[in-house]
């Protein structure tokens, strides 16, 4: 039987790409309908002249056939052959190019979110990475975590566990952070006080989800992290930047801001300021939980990384003391693996709910395996021993660093030595872009000054990590750092 259609579908069918052969015939078939190449009620060739024609298998022909079948672009005309449903619109008039069209070269018809021009998170490459304050990986032994995997997984396996479950979290793990928080924070809570999340960021964006409106003004520091920051805008929040110094937020421009708007939230890091690592004064934690009450606003408490001081004993969180007006946020990433994307959100029961109603719209719920693996890995101690190790790795590490900088970069830069946290902020004397720019040229990246400033005339600095560097890596870093600076 002739067919009027032209079969052209050799020079597409390449045995050599990843891509099975029937799928290769099931694409390129499907192309031609959608293109007006193969019309409605079009015969095709049967499947053994197809398969002479491409030169491949007739069974491959005949899985394309049916699959295409099954699907409903074709249809069998019994002793006839194959046709083009019938059934399908007249595509004559569509794009006509022979060229492969792909995800990456197909034009975009419809009206999307973009991202910014400044990707929130540092891309992959060659070159030297400095991060902002993340641990080293290198350090949690892997043969822990395999087991720790393994343990959850048999457990689940006899309970019944691998099924869908309470979008808060893992009951386990909920219970276990809620014991650390009461015993080593002071927080008030249990475990109907917890969400699971993944990750801090996360936890962020579930708190802004649950406070913010279009329109309502969120208070930040002129200094303070971006991704928080992006989170709120994503909500449409307008976004309040107040100043700060030695001793943390101003909060005289927190009450004048509030006199002005309508504010639904603060969000700070009070423990150590993102970026500058200083610490939140008794006093001004006491105003700000004052003006909270006075003004009706929640106090996003972002607790980035509680576990790591290494002068004095830590500030007790502000949500030990204001529980009614702070929602707390917080990670496992520092202790374990930021990999592991284990957060949390310690608040009220009706703002757990409110949060746990967001998960379930955006993630079902969370990883149960990775959930129990890290309760597993702080019932049996071994979360707590890693963090005596890590402690004092890192406190040696943080001289390193301080001695690096000292003998590398003592002309160019102020900076204090941080009590805790696991970063320094760099206060360079030279022009911060043209030393990024040099930087992104050598191939070094590193957060950029402006990421970290939400009103311009706030003070430059780069905020690098030194935990995730041995001594030869700050070495490395340090003096990168010093070649940029020119």
């Amino acid at each position: 039987m002739l067919r009027p259609w032209q079969v052209s579908l050799g020079d597409r069918i390449d045995p050599s790409r990843d891509v099975p052969i029937y799928m290769q015939i099931i694409q390129a078939l499907i192309r031609d309908i959608e293109r007006g190449r193969l019309a409605s009620g079009t015969y095709l060739p049967s499947s053994r002249e197809l398969a002479h024609i491409l030169g491949v298998n007739r069974k491959t022909v005949v899985l394309a056939y049916e699959d295409l079948i099954a699907q409903g672009w074709l249809a069998s005309a019994g002793t006839r052959g194959t046709m083009v449903s019938t059934s399908l619109p007249d595509q004559v008039g569509k794009q006509h190019s022979e060229a492969e069209v792909t995800m990456s070269n197909v034009p975009i018809d419809y009206r999307f979110a973009t991202p910014p021009e400044r990707a929130l998170a540092l891309p992959s490459g060659p070159g030297l990475k400095l991060d902002e304050g993340a641990p080293d990986g290198r350090l949690f032994p892997a043969d822990l975590l395999a087991r720790a995997y393994r343990s959850a997984a048999h457990r689940a396996s006899r309970e019944n566990g691998f099924q869908y479950r309470d979008p808060r979290g893992s009951p386990g793990l909920r219970e276990s952070v809620a014991t650390m928080l009461k015993s080593q924070r002071g927080l008030p809570v249990s475990m109907e006080n917890i969400c699971i999340t993944r990750g801090s960021q996360n936890g962020i964006f579930l708190a802004a989800h649950a406070l913010v409106q279009p329109g309502d003004s969120v208070i930040v520091e002129e200094l303070t992290y971006e991704p928080a920051v992006a989170a709120f805008k994503a909500l449409g929040a307008k976004i309040l930047p107040v100043g700060l110094d030695e001793d943390g937020i101003d909060i005289d421009a927190v009450e004048h801001a509030c006199r002005r708007n309508a504010v639904r939230a603060v969000f700070v890091t009070p423990h150590h300021q993102f970026p500058t690592t200083v610490a939140l004064r008794p006093e001004r934690r006491l105003r700000l939980l004052e003006l909270s009450r006075q003004f009706g606003f929640a106090i996003i408490e972002d607790d980035y990384d509680h576990e790591f001081h290494f002068e004095s004993q830590p500030l007790l969180p502000m949500a030990g003391y204001g529980p009614g007006h702070v929602i707390y946020v917080g990670s496992l990433s520092k202790l374990l693996l930021p990999a592991l994307r284990i957060g949390y959100v310690a608040a009220p029961p009706p703002v757990i709910d409110a949060l746990a109603h967001m998960v379930s719209l955006t993630d079902g719920m969370g990883n149960t395996l990775t959930e129990d693996a890290a309760t597993e890995l702080i019932e049996n101690g071994e979360l707590r021993r890693h963090a005596r190790k890590v402690r004092q790795v890192y406190a040696k590490r943080r001289e390193t660093f301080a001695a690096e900088i000292d003998r590398t970069l003592g002309d160019l830069v102020d900076y204090k030595l941080p009590d805790g946290g696991l970063a320094f902020w760099l206060r360079f004397h030279t022009d911060l872009d043209a030393m990024e720019a040099r930087a992104a040229a050598m191939g070094l990246r590193f957060a950029s000054s402006r990421s970290f400033m939400t009103r311009e005339g706030a003070q430059q600095g780069l905020r690098i990590g030194f935990a995730s560097l041995n001594a030869h890596e700050a070495r490395t870093a340090v003096a990168a750092l010093r070649e940029a600076a020119g």
